[in-house]
């Protein structure tokens, strides 16, 4: 379902990603990890379209995006689902618009009161009922990040990214979204791409792993190989280790 060839991304004269190429199947989850700055958000923004690389292509569901026009890309970008690291929330919109927004966008036919009842659905699942009317400048972080994983699953979207979707939650909140991601999964057969700090919280729930550093694809397998891998910083970086 994606499929990347070579993709190379400069930020001046600095190489950020170098050339990286994969492919996920369908219904498969990946968990992808690495470094502060290794590339693992700029890469999920390529996949989805909203950023170029300089060379390379990006294939979904085996259409090319190289060189599409907006029109076209937009149909591609109704099939990914994203949850950003930054949250992304429109200060301007109320809870339910700013999740209602890709439903609104993808299917402006469908009545308002079945949009509402789908939001309000999605709010009771990760612990905000009744909070629709407030605004993202009223919310905790915590609370955004589940009003921006309830966004991104609206439309039921086959391929989902999620740019660490666990951050600044507590534990207990923390082990309902991984269970949601599985859910997710299972359910629903999403394919969906994970970036995670949270190696013991995701580890039961990705059928792959990739592992970046400095823009290189150093690791790509399954939790099996990763625990019998003999790469240095890749055990290192799975452990918990330090380098030192």
């Amino acid at each position: 379902m994606i499929e990347l060839r070579n993709i190379t991304k400069y930020h001046e004269d600095d190489i950020v990603l170098n050339d990286i190429s994969l492919r996920i199947e369908e219904g498969t989850q990946v968990g992808l990890i690495g470094p502060g700055g290794a590339g693992k958000s700029l890469l999920t923004k390529i996949i989805c379209g909203l950023v170029k690389p300089d060379k390379g292509e990006v294939f979904i569901d085996g259409e090319s995006i190289k060189g599409m026009r907006e029109v076209a890309l937009s149909r591609v970008r109704a099939k990914i689902g994203m949850l950003f690291q930054n949250y992304a929330l429109w200060d301007f919109m109320t809870v339910e618009e700013n999740i209602a927004f890709p439903m609104r966008q993808a299917y402006p036919e469908k009545p308002d009161e079945e949009v509402k009842a789908r939001v309000a659905e999605l709010l009771s699942l990760v612990d905000l009922p009744g909070i629709q009317h407030q605004y993202p400048n009223e919310l905790s972080g915590g609370m955004k990040k589940r009003v921006t994983w309830a966004r991104a699953i609206i439309n039921m979207a086959p391929i989902l990214i999620y740019d660490d979707p666990t951050a600044g939650l507590d534990p207990v909140t923390s082990s309902k979204i991984f269970i949601l991601l599985k859910e997710m999964k299972q359910n629903h057969k999403t394919t969906s791409i994970v970036i995670t700090h949270d190696l013991k919280g995701a580890s039961d729930i990705c059928d792959r792993w990739l592992v970046l550093k400095e823009g290189k694809l150093i690791f790509d397998g399954t939790r099996e190989e990763i625990e019998e891998c003999n790469v240095k910083y890749v055990c290192q970086f799975w452990r918990g280790e330090s380098e030192g």
